[in-house]
């Protein structure tokens, strides 16, 4: 990166202080991102649907963007003066490869990359809206005139299948090659060639669920629930497939069924395309087929299903699965991919909690409202971290 100009910024960790060198000045590139949410209030980009839209609003908040430095590398002390134990540099040029089912990844990675300021190549999801490219037409001429602009003036992006010859040459041209899919393509992907010191991350099939207490229940938590999983149903790797309410018995599941079936208008007023609303309806036959008590809400958006925690899943797009079961009969039946329990519990910072995930391959823990927060640690990897190299200059530690 000989080529791009890298400035020098200090942040105080446990380890002492640390240089950092970025591309972008990183509160410029703060401000300039947190400028667009104004423009994104007025006016909404057409291939975005508004749940969407507001969730790249949220996502664009300062605090949220100043958060990878922070928990990353500690204080910012503004610049390099003076004594530091570790200089951090960008390791280079970025591929990365979006999956088909979760298309809005891509506008949220570009955010993340963008305060580094490495080149970004990107493979958009070939049988999926491409709301990356979307995003950037949408903020290059709002942003032109500033850095950040001109960084995603040089920001590429196309969509193609898994054997075009176009993914040997992302691969042979990255430093860091970051997927997320399948896990047939994340091994595809690993097999091409690439730099030998370069690194792979490669995030695969993941499943979600939601552990709610019954005492903790309420019209604010459903809708909060309903808003997180009508984003991508079953399809987005953080959204819950299954709700299972903790210490409830099979009476209560059921209440809880038909209460997200009637407060589903509430949460998403506007109908399904014809194609999902036909699917629903499939789906609900589906789920009886296996044993399911299913029931398609209002409008036709979405199917919820009540039954036992030991029948067989339906793994329809829009349909959300209710069961009551133990903590112990939860734990058991979790899935060999789990990634996020989003809870709604009553002493969730109790150790027991801690004890629990110690045991199990959960990788997030989170409320149900922050199931699909993003941000540089992912599936327990700190990749926003490994787009950096380090430098140790002084360990500050005697032998």
């Amino acid at each position: 990166m000989r080529d791009v100009p890298l400035g020098l910024y200090a942040y105080r960790g446990p380890s002492g202080v640390s240089a950092v060198a970025l591309a972008l000045d990183p509160e410029q590139t703060v401000g300039a991102w947190s400028g667009l949410r104004g423009h994104m209030i007025r006016e909404r980009a057409d291939a975005f649907t508004r749940d969407e839209w507001a969730f790249l609003i949220a996502f664009l908040d300062p605090v949220n963007l100043r958060w990878p430095f922070l928990s990353t590398f500690g204080d910012p002390l503004g610049p390099v003066a003076g004594r530091v134990t570790a200089l951090l540099r960008p390791r280079g040029a970025i591929a990365l490869w979006l999956p088909n089912n979760v298309s809005l990844l891509g506008p949220l990675l570009v955010v993340l990359v963008s305060l580094v300021g490495s080149p970004l190549r990107i493979k958009a999801g070939s049988r999926s809206d491409d709301l990356t490219t979307a995003f950037l037409e949408y903020a290059r001429p709002r942003l032109a005139g500033v850095p950040l602009g001109d960084y995603l003036a040089s920001v590429a992006c196309a969509a193609f299948d898994r054997g075009d010859p176009r993914n040997r040459r992302l691969a042979e041209d990255a430093q860091v090659r970051l997927v997320f899919g399948g896990d047939a393509a994340a091994r595809s992907i690993d097999e091409l060639p690439h730099p030998l010191e370069s690194s792979g991350f490669a995030f695969t099939d993941r499943r979600s669920e939601a552990w709610l207490e019954p005492s903790r229940v309420d019209d604010d938590l459903l809708l909060s629930l309903l808003r997180v999983f009508g984003i991508y149903g079953q399809t987005g790797c953080t959204s819950p497939r299954r709700v299972v309410l903790l210490g409830g018995t099979p009476a209560d599941a059921s209440q809880l069924c038909n209460r997200l079936t009637a407060l589903w208008p509430r949460a998403h007023p506007r109908p399904p395309p014809v194609h999902i609303a036909s699917g629903n309806q499939m789906a609900r036959q589906w789920a009886a087929a296996l044993g399911w008590e299913a029931v398609v809400a209002g409008g036709q958006g979405a199917v919820f299903a009540v039954g036992d925690l030991d029948l067989e899943p339906c793994p329809a797009p829009m349909l959300l699965m209710v069961v009551a079961a133990t903590l112990a009969q939860a734990e058991a039946a979790l899935p060999a991919n789990i990634q996020t329990i989003g809870h709604a519990l009553t002493d969730a910072a109790h150790p027991r909690w801690l004890e629990l995930l110690a045991h199990t391959r959960v990788r997030r823990f989170v409320p149900v409202a922050r199931m699909h927060h993003f941000g540089p640690v992912w599936d327990g990897w700190a990749f926003w971290r490994q787009l950096f190299d380090e430098v140790v200059l002084d360990p500050g530690v005697t032998p």
